[in-house]
């Protein structure tokens, strides 16, 4: 009988999110921040006699052969000519279309994951140069540090930021990347600024309007967040973040927008974390 070993895939929000330009192959050149959260899915991988590669429980409206999961486990699995296959389960806590990154953090955990249970032996840089071909947000969270990201998303620079408490609502809608980033009245040509313009707050996501005029429940989770912290949605939506000082702080606020039953919205806290859980598992590993 083989024995499940447990992974975590935890999600990350964009601190801003700024479009540049775009390519000639349609693909948009962006500046943004990447901060991981220490709220996760967990991945469990269990060893197979075969060479077979099975997602073993739903996941909504994903199909088998298109989650990343398997995408990148058969990536790795072809890539180093591996014979061996394995059962992946998930364990979905990441809202999905939400802004938080939970398929490309479940590809770049089935990488490092699979990494050590076949014992390929991979660095992160060539795990990561792998990883791009699964997209363009999977990188980041191979490396699993904060990062700031340039080009389409893969050039990444490691950056130091405060690690606040975040409160994050869950509005119930679903946005698709797809239509945000090809709507026409989407900004498309922010001036490039420096990491020194984050820290003083210079920022914004040019995709809020967007998304706020097509999707209310977007724009009403951003009005009641911005009553109470700084706040911003991340990437193209639909979650949107409030930064707070303290545990505490974060707590209250979900208290409050629980008690309001006329506001129907899953929301959580987090801790912004500048080093991810899922390097911590590599490091405590030894991968």
């Amino acid at each position: 009988m083989h024995s499940a070993v447990n992974w975590p895939a935890p999600a990350k929000i964009n601190l801003f999110l700024h479009i540049t330009g775009r390519r000639p192959d349609g693909y948009h050149l962006l500046q943004t921040a990447f901060q991981f959260l220490d709220f996760c899915d967990q991945l469990r991988f269990i060893p197979r006699d075969d060479a077979l590669i099975h997602r073993r429980n739903q996941v909504d409206s994903v199909p088998e052969q298109q989650d990343l999961c398997v995408k990148a486990a058969k990536l790795l699995q072809r890539t180093a000519n591996v014979e061996r296959g394995v059962d992946i389960e998930i364990d979905k806590q990441i809202p999905m279309g939400g802004g938080l990154g939970g398929g490309s953090s479940n590809a770049a955990t089935t990488l490092w994951a699979l990494n050590q249970l076949w014992g390929v032996d991979l660095g992160v840089e060539r795990l990561a140069e792998l990883s791009l071909q699964l997209g363009a947000d999977v990188p980041v969270f191979v490396r699993g540090v904060a990062a700031w990201a340039e080009g389409v998303g893969e050039k990444l620079a490691p950056i130091e930021l405060a690690e606040p408490w975040y409160l994050l609502i869950v509005p119930c809608v679903h946005v698709s990347t797809a239509e945000i980033f090809s709507a026409a009245e989407l900004t498309r040509n922010c001036a490039p600024i420096t990491i020194r313009d984050l820290a003083a707050g210079k920022v914004g996501n040019v995709c809020e309007a967007v998304v706020c005029s097509r999707y209310p429940q977007v724009a009403q989770a951003l009005a009641w967040m911005s009553v109470r912290a700084p706040a911003r949605m991340t990437g193209t939506g639909a979650c949107v973040f409030g930064r707070f000082d303290s545990q505490t702080l974060a707590q209250q606020a979900l208290q409050e927008l629980r008690e309001n039953r006329s506001l129907d919205w899953r929301a959580f806290v987090a801790r912004g974390l500048n080093r991810s859980p899922l390097l911590e598992k590599v490091i405590a590993t030894g991968v």
